[in-house]
């Protein structure tokens, strides 16, 4: 059999593995995928297979297999009977809305979840996804964390909580009718920042935001909302001073793989 796509070889590292068979044995793969195991089919492209990768696959229980047309989604299908089945909308050969319902024609394969990824703000596509009898719809750009609690609900399959250091870096960050502020950051994950601050913004404040990493690795710029404050007089983390809990909305992959090093680092230093 072959797989399509990229496949753990240990914790945090992931290598090619596209056409090209598992070198493993048919014997070893059957006890790796069994009671406790889910598997992922995912036919989109590579930015959601890093977000599942980072969530899904440090828990050790999740095999995900990448297809490249709609065509070959069935084939894997069948073949692999996966617990969970990503498709983007457009795929070459067959479409995804058409390959959801051959899917669903399957009985075998009837009540297998299948999520449709569609453009936002085209109500043509969504009304294809609905039609089509997907399980669940997520619209690109996609939000990283609705999109991995949709995939761990129906996993039935935490995702895991990301990595955060504690680090003190600059920040520039605002709103678009709103002059650029400047604070510090006091802990960071992949998923976001906290930034301490004595005049907070309300929760739900989409945010522009720009800080360096140390010793001239990158400078990170994405967009972000406010997801939480905390403030002195009702503070959410009495750990924490005054200031908001910041979730990165479209971190490039790039980002997402520096800062992910970065903290890996950060986490491995000495506490003294």
């Amino acid at each position: 059999m072959q797989t399509f796509g990229l496949m753990k070889t240990g914790a945090g590292r992931v290598f090619s593995a596209i056409d090209k068979r598992l070198d493993r044995p048919e014997s070893t793969r059957g006890e790796r995928n069994g009671e406790g195991w889910r598997k992922i089919l995912l036919a989109e492209d590579i930015d959601l297979f890093l977000y599942l990768e980072e969530a899904f696959f440090a828990s050790e229980t999740v095999d995900l297999m990448v297809a490249r047309s709609g065509r070959k989604v069935l084939e894997m299908a069948v073949a692999e009977r996966p617990d969970l089945v990503l498709l983007g909308l457009d795929l070459p050969e067959m479409a995804g809305d058409e390959c959801c319902r051959r899917l669903k024609d399957i009985p075998a394969l009837r009540s297998t979840p299948v999520i449709l990824v569609a453009p936002h703000g085209q109500p043509e596509a969504m009304k294809r996804c609905l039609q089509a009898g997907c399980d669940d719809v997520v619209t690109r750009p996609v939000d990283r964390h609705l999109f991995l609690q949709i995939a761990g609900r129906f996993l039935n399959v935490p995702a895991r909580t990301a990595p955060r250091a504690s680090t003190r870096l600059r920040v520039h960050y605002g709103t678009g009718t709103q002059k650029l502020l400047v604070d510090y950051t006091v802990n960071l994950s992949t998923g976001g920042v906290f930034i301490e601050a004595t005049e907070v913004l309300p929760a739900e404040t989409p945010l522009s935001l720009e800080f360096s990493l140390p010793e001239g690795q990158r400078t990170i710029r994405c967009r972000g909302r406010v997801a939480w404050v905390n403030t002195s007089d009702q503070p959410v983390s009495p750990r924490l001073p005054p200031g908001m809990g910041v979730q990165f909305l479209d971190l490039s992959l790039e980002d997402l793989r520096t800062l992910r090093e970065f903290i890996k680092k950060e986490c491995l230093q000495p506490s003294w």
